[in-house]
């Protein structure tokens, strides 16, 4: 595991089609992956399904917040 200090890394993510890259600290990377291999879907996947949910709400975040909120609440749910 990566120090949960270290600075964000830029990643590259395609999103229906469309690329884009996100910062993320590497242990919300690490989290990321394990979250879309457990639910069985890659992670341009998830994060797609992310954004979707980011959008439809009334105060959208940027991306990388909805990331890391949706992975919080996806171990707070692991954890319950």
């Amino acid at each position: 595991m990566t120090s949960q200090y270290h600075p964000p890394r830029k990643h590259s993510v395609e999103i229906a089609g469309h690329k884009t890259s996100i910062s993320l600290e590497p242990l919300f990377w690490e989290i990321l992956r394990t979250a879309a291999a457990r639910e069985g879907v890659p992670v341009n996947a998830l994060v797609a399904r992310i954004d979707v949910e980011r959008i439809a709400s009334p105060t959208p975040p940027g991306l990388a917040s909805a990331i890391r909120l949706w992975l919080v609440a996806w171990l707070a749910r692991q954890m319950g």
